[in-house]
């Protein structure tokens, strides 16, 4: 990897949502894309630990130099657009096997991934981020078995990466139960997220990690925590003394897309 950079790249949580918004035009999106033109610097590679790649046994990371294929992870029944969709950005093996030593020194269990592409939860939001897929990336798979404190932890090991340039992406959803097919946003939805806002806000991380049992309305809102741990992660990947703030928040439902910047 290169020498560290003058300006560190941020931290971020970003809510997926719907595969969607790799092609819609609206708020969210326009947010998105606004938002990668305001970065300081043109980041040097994502880092994007996605919702949709479950892995128990260890964290696997994307080992390639070449071309990803495009992963059309959703329901037959989705529109052809959406299966026409490719997100032809190559992968960076230097950064990888950094990733997989850092991962090593931390005592957490890792493994290189040579085959696999790039889902849903990382294109659809990269085709906003960079539209040209011109930055490498590297894509981190999930353990949603393991406690919320060991996710914040896998996060804290690779947080010197921010430094060299490299944007460190958590991709999933706070609040996500599809199961209740509600077109409204219900109040213990807005419940659980403001409980979220604030114990990053006051740095309550033991409230955090318990979040399953303190917060208001948790199993409803996180019904199966494979949507929830990467902002646990990101959590993590951020500078401690850096104040986390809300970038964008907004629902469909109940499928929140709360963004944070840490």
């Amino acid at each position: 990897m290169s020498n560290a950079t003058t300006t560190s790249a941020p931290v971020l949580f970003l809510a997926h949502g719907s595969p969607l918004i790799a092609i819609q035009e609206n708020d969210y999106t326009q947010f998105l894309a606004q938002f990668a033109k305001d970065l300081p610097v043109k980041p040097t590679a994502f880092v994007v630990f996605t919702a949709h790649w479950e892995v128990e046994s260890s964290t696997r990371i994307t080992y390639t130099d070449d071309t990803y294929h495009t992963i059309h992870d959703f329901g037959p029944w989705w529109m052809d657009e959406m299966f026409a969709v490719q997100y032809p950005a190559k992968g960076n093996k230097e950064l990888a096997l950094r990733i997989h030593n850092l991962f090593n020194q931390h005592d957490i269990q890792s493994e290189l991934d040579a085959e696999r592409g790039l889902d849903h939860g990382t294109w659809s939001l990269l085709k906003q981020f960079d539209p040209n897929a011109s930055t490498p990336v590297v894509q981190l798979s999930v353990n949603p078995k393991l406690s919320a404190r060991d996710q914040f932890l896998i996060g804290r090991a690779i947080r010197e990466l921010q430094h060299e340039g490299v944007l460190i992406i958590g991709s999933g959803v706070t609040v996500h139960n599809l199961s209740l097919h509600s077109d409204v946003t219900e109040s213990w939805a807005l419940e659980f997220d403001d409980w979220l806002i604030d114990n990053i806000e006051r740095k309550n991380y033991d409230a955090l990690f318990n979040y399953a049992e303190d917060a208001p309305y948790a199993k409803l809102a996180v019904p199966t925590p494979e949507h929830f741990v990467p902002i646990l992660i990101a959590l993590g990947s951020g500078e401690p003394e850096r104040e986390a703030k809300v970038i964008y928040r907004d629902y469909a439902g109940l499928l929140s897309y709360l963004c944070y910047q840490f």
